[in-house]
């Protein structure tokens, strides 16, 4: 479909939905209080176009129209019942006259503008959470977090920058050394062969599995009520 058919489409729409409003789309039955079924039935036909002595004010993002007009303390529900059908035709107007109107495979859809009512939270703001064992310790002790100079480092012998830590970090440079230093005493103390590489790797995972029960003690201690 091209943009001329499309537009064309919109306003025939548009129109058609327009027309139904006009033939009575939005019109209103009179109350069963009527000496008669007929009566009863009948149609009540009201003007599309609404006067009042304050004008309504809009929220078309929400689809909200405020009257500032008071009601009588002693309405009655048709009185009621007239200012919220005036109230639905003046919004259905402004939608029709400001907003932009679009067709699709799925029908004509109306493009609202942006909300400007604030609206309150679904949900309760959520609690503060309880600080932890270290963060509690370092408050005390005015210790303040570390400046975060980023996650890599430059490696001087191979002249290229490389992560601190992880895969191909720099906290593994002694797994890919050629040569290790062993420690001879440890090797007499122990009665073994020091395996330089093994004890690195086996470190760097207790320190992981040490810091990973640490973390699971604070969340535990951070869920427990106060007081």
């Amino acid at each position: 479909m091209t943009d001329i058919e499309m537009s064309g489409r919109v306003a025939l729409e548009a129109a058609h939905l327009t027309k139904q409003i006009n033939a009575g789309a939005l019109d209103i039955k009179s109350p069963p209080a009527a000496a008669s079924i007929a009566e009863s039935t009948t149609t009540v036909r009201r003007e599309i176009t609404v006067n009042r002595p304050t004008p309504y004010t809009f929220d078309l993002g929400n689809l909200l129209a405020n009257d500032p007009n008071p009601v009588p303390r002693d309405a009655t529900e048709e009185q009621l019942a007239a200012n919220a059908r005036d109230a639905a035709q003046v919004l259905i107007n402004q939608l029709l006259n400001t907003c932009d109107v679009k067709s699709t495979t799925d029908g004509v859809h109306i493009l609202l503008p942006t909300q400007t009512t604030p609206l309150p939270r679904e949900k309760p703001i959520p609690a503060e959470k309880a600080p932890t064992k270290w963060e509690t310790f370092a408050k005390k002790k005015g210790i303040k977090d570390k400046v975060r100079d980023g996650k890599m480092v430059y490696n001087e012998e191979s002249g290229e920058w490389v992560p601190k830590w992880g895969y191909k970090g720099k906290n593994k440079d002694g797994d890919t050394e050629w040569l290790v230093e062993v420690n001879k005493k440890k090797e007499e103390a122990t009665g073994e062969i020091e395996n330089q590489r093994a004890d690195n790797r086996r470190e760097r995972k207790e320190r992981v599995r040490r810091n990973e029960r640490k973390q699971r003690s604070n969340e535990r201690s951070a869920r427990k009520p106060s007081g």
